[in-house]
């Protein structure tokens, strides 16, 4: 879990960096095409990691008892 929180926060870091590059104005086009491609696919890693963690959470939610139950059971 902890190299799938290191991406996803890595990605989000590299997003936030990527966005205020795009949003200065001195950026030469081919430049900004490039970020902008980069940025699409740190997008991609982070909707992935997300997607990968909620499917862990769904697989396994403990009960108010404290037993767990596989699925989206909630008792």
């Amino acid at each position: 879990m902890s190299d799938m929180g290191t991406t996803y926060e890595a990605a989000v870091k590299r997003l936030q960096q990527i966005v205020g590059e795009l949003e200065g104005d001195r950026l030469p086009l081919a430049d900004a095409l490039a970020l902008f491609e980069e940025g699409v696919g740190r997008l991609r890693d982070a909707a992935d990691a997300l997607a990968e963690a909620e499917a862990r959470v769904t697989r396994l939610i403990e009960q108010a008892d404290g037993t767990f139950v596989l699925g989206e059971q909630r008792g």
